[in-house]
């Protein structure tokens, strides 16, 4: 169990997966700087999680800006979109007759080649809602804005477990407050920390080795 003050951000899971060192230096440096891609997802999900949207269409709620945590995991975050969908092994909700099923929806920016992160942003999402409303949620979805596409997501015993895997390393680099080394890639290129990450000078074995090769350069 972790306390409130040691919770991580759901939203880290997606920049674990991208690159270690990147979601060090936001989460543990506390450095960013925005790129077209950020500042396009930022738009997106300000529209997401408006709180005070709340629509009911049927048998279906759609609430947005939901907080969720867990204690378990030691995160917390917001869903950008949380469905209720009647079903007879739902929950309870205040308000409503019957019973209704958690369906939370992630809204990205870009497309499903963006890599596991999302998938496993999601899922985060709907472990801390099974430890709130103490339910099951067997799926959720991602929509994608680029393509304007949702595509279904199981939460499978692998992907919590892979969870529950970068978790536990993520919170042990920050209990040390260790930002990894740079392992560069194509990745780099689209990253909005480039400026800041330098990869190719902190790639270089040492200060020393990088300044002497400059000089030989320079001569």
């Amino acid at each position: 169990m972790y306390q409130e003050e040691d919770y991580l951000m759901i939203s880290g899971l997606e920049h674990f997966a991208f690159c270690r060192r990147q979601w060090a230096l936001i989460h543990i440096e506390q450095q960013w700087a925005e790129n077209t891609r950020t500042v396009d997802g930022a738009i997106l999900h300000e529209k997401a999680h408006n709180p005070d949207l709340r629509e009911k269409r049927g048998e279906l709620i759609i609430t947005r800006g939901i907080k969720v945590f867990s204690a378990n995991l030691g995160i917390s975050g917001e869903c950008d979109v949380l469905e209720f969908r009647k079903s007879d092994k739902g929950i309870s909700l205040h308000g409503y007759e019957g019973l209704w099923q958690p369906y939370p929806v992630e809204y990205k920016r870009g497309t499903p080649a963006t890599g596991e992160g999302n998938i496993l942003q999601l899922c985060a999402q709907a472990m801390c809602l099974e430890e709130m409303l103490c339910c099951e949620i067997k799926e959720g979805a991602l929509f994608y804005g680029e393509i304007r596409r949702r595509d279904t997501i199981q939460f499978t015993e692998e992907l919590r477990q892979q969870v529950k895997d970068y978790l536990k390393e993520m919170h042990d680099y920050y209990k040390k407050g260790y930002t990894p080394k740079v392992k560069t890639g194509k990745a780099c290129n689209a990253c909005s920390l480039k400026e800041i990450c330098v990869p190719k000078l902190t790639k270089a074995k040492s200060v020393k080795t990088y300044l002497q090769k400059k000089m030989e350069e320079d001569a």
